[in-house]
């Protein structure tokens, strides 16, 4: 399962739509507080795509020894601003700050990452509003590819809220319509849990955590996870050892990473169309 060549799809249909509209100023702003490479060129990638997009972009890059108080003042300045109709927080934050209050202050029409508390509500209880940028991503692909998951059973391995948990409520939601079992690295009987799914998601953050012995033959498999060793990425699934036995598999990378920056710009468009900036 292709995600650069998806994402590009994707990416391609929005910039239509946004020339068709006349070119309305949708804007998506990011807030990174870091000094490491591996953040900014994540969010140097968002915003490129976003100008491929057809979008305009801003960013405000904080060091990773900024106060509370500028980060604050940062988010708000943007948040205030009515030229922008999304907010991303880039993630992980410096452990100095309080992720939980950072991310909330980003108010649900803007959160085109969909990772505040009343975001993240809104989704559980089925109401309108944006589904975290990574769990569409996975959705996306496996509609794309032809991978049903109404009635079919889907083991997610992961809990975190941003990944994990927020794809297992999606995926049981009206539509998706799946059985989701959550399972995560200190499950018992991991690879007798996965061998009975349709549907193998990786988010644990372990790297080659899930192999052949965990896939059932025929199974898709959706890697989410991302660990950087000196050789590159990895993913949480081994590919070459898993491939030989899955009926569908995303790469690592080129799968769900791409997949993840092209959903958050159709979040921001989605937003742009809420706040009335795009008809």
């Amino acid at each position: 399962m292709d995600g650069r060549r998806l994402a590009d799809e994707i990416i391609d249909a929005l910039a239509r739509e946004i020339a068709a509209a006349g070119s309305p100023p949708v804007c998506l702003a990011t807030v990174v507080v870091a000094d490491d490479p591996p953040s900014l060129a994540n969010v140097a990638a968002k915003h490129r795509r976003a100008i491929d997009a057809g979008m305009r972009s801003r960013q405000v890059t904080l060091t990773s020894t900024s106060s509370s108080v500028d980060v604050d003042d940062a988010v708000m300045t943007l948040v205030d601003d009515a030229s922008v109709h999304g907010v991303f927080i880039q993630l992980p934050l410096p452990a100095t700050l309080d992720r939980e209050h950072v991310l909330d202050l980003v108010p649900p029409d803007q959160d085109v990452d969909g990772l505040s508390e009343r975001s993240m509500g809104r989704l559980m209880r089925g109401r309108s509003g944006h589904v975290p940028a990574a769990p569409l991503g996975v959705i996306r692909l496996l509609e794309r590819y032809g991978v049903a998951t109404a009635g079919r059973r889907v083991v997610v391995v992961g809990r975190s809220p941003a990944v994990g948990l927020s794809l297992s409520v999606a995926l049981v939601g009206r539509g998706a319509d799946a059985t989701v079992t959550i399972a995560h690295r200190r499950s018992p009987d991991l690879a007798e849990t996965c061998r009975e799914a349709d549907i193998v998601v990786a988010a644990a953050g372990s790297p080659r955590l899930i192999g052949r012995h965990h896939v059932r033959p025929g199974a898709a498999v959706v890697d989410l996870g991302v660990t950087r060793t000196p050789a590159g990425i990895v993913g949480d699934v081994d590919f070459d050892d898993v491939q030989a036995v899955a009926g569908a598999i995303t790469p690592m990378p080129g799968g769900t990473g791409p997949m993840t920056i092209a959903c958050l710009l159709q979040n921001t468009l989605t937003a742009a169309r809420r706040q009335g900036a795009f008809r």
